[in-house]
């Protein structure tokens, strides 16, 4: 793919950038959440995410104000708080909870999962073969990106993160499937708010039980309002030392399997089980993996200790 060059950038300090990245994202949710009419009215059509992305951007490129060529931002972001978010989302999860739906809601969960993972691929297989030429890009790296948006439609934007490490997208291909991700996103959002308001007539019409969800909707909100509370510094230091001693392990567990596996590169190679070599791989499989198994004890209620 075509790389643009770009000149250097006026702020090369890390330090700099961050704060400038940090002042753009303050002044993004402080007006998404304020109650002037105009700014509600911009973001009734306007979706948050969409700005955290674009504005960055902007400043990158073409006002010239920061580059992450040489910056350690995101490196920091993806090893170090990407790990220790995806602790803090699986912490949470109660899949008894879940298992007590039934066969048919797992079905249909893993159903659509299925779905978003080979309809990437079907779609690219389709368009590239009726219309041979109408992507201007090499199909190796269309999947790479499609695998991002996949992970952000299972799992959200660490998910999607992931993804993107993992797999090696390009990152002006990767921000052109962040546009996608998020059009599509905000598009089925939509279909999905205005089924919420006619849930009870879908609901009648299919003849469906949704007691069991209803049932688990309710303890998760008794639950969260049981244990939520306005953290002390105690709460602060303990959730921290869980989370970041979780990414600890995590880049302990990448360091020990890597190298051993790399030991049976090729056969692993050959098996197309290539992301199996990759450090970053084993972080997100170890941080996720450790956020599930603390979710089975007395840690789980630090879900509640969070801004």
């Amino acid at each position: 793919m075509e790389q643009t060059e770009h000149p250097q950038a006026f702020f090369t300090n890390d330090a700099i950038t961050f704060g400038i990245l940090m002042i753009v994202l303050a002044l993004v949710f402080y007006t998404s959440n304020s109650s002037n009419p105009s700014w509600k009215k911009f973001y009734k059509y306007m979706p948050v995410l969409v700005l955290c992305y674009f504005i960055p951007s902007l400043l990158n490129w073409p006002f010239g104000l920061i580059s992450p060529e040489g910056s350690k931002l995101y490196f920091v972001a993806s090893r170090y708080l990407l790990p220790a978010s995806l602790i803090l989302l699986t912490i949470s999860i109660d899949l008894k909870a879940i298992k007590n739906l039934g066969p048919k809601a797992l079905i249909m969960f893993g159903t659509a999962t299925l779905g978003i993972i080979i309809g990437g691929p079907i779609a690219l297989f389709i368009v590239i073969n009726l219309f041979p030429g109408l992507i201007p890009a090499d199909p190796d790296q269309i999947w790479r990106g499609l695998s991002t948006v996949a992970g952000s439609w299972i799992g959200g934007g660490g998910n999607q993160a992931a993804m993107k490490e993992v797999y090696e997208v390009d990152k002006d291909l990767f921000g052109t499937m962040l546009i996608v991700d998020l059009v599509v996103g905000q598009l089925w959002m939509a279909i999905l708010l205005y089924g919420v308001n006619i849930r009870t007539k879908i609901d009648k019409w299919l003849k469906a039980d949704v007691t069991a969800i209803e049932v688990l909707q309710k303890k998760v909100e008794d639950y969260r309002a049981s244990i939520e509370r306005i953290p002390t510094t105690k709460d602060l230091f303990i959730l921290g030392g869980v989370i970041f001693g979780g990414v600890a392990l995590s880049h302990w567990g990448s360091d020990v399997f890597v190298p051993f596996l790399n030991n049976y590169a090729q056969s692993i190679k050959d098996m197309g089980l290539n992301s199996l070599l990759s450090g970053f791989f084993w972080i997100i499989v170890i941080s996720t993996t450790v956020g599930i198994a603390l979710s089975f004890t007395k840690l789980k209620k630090l879900e509640g200790r969070s801004f």
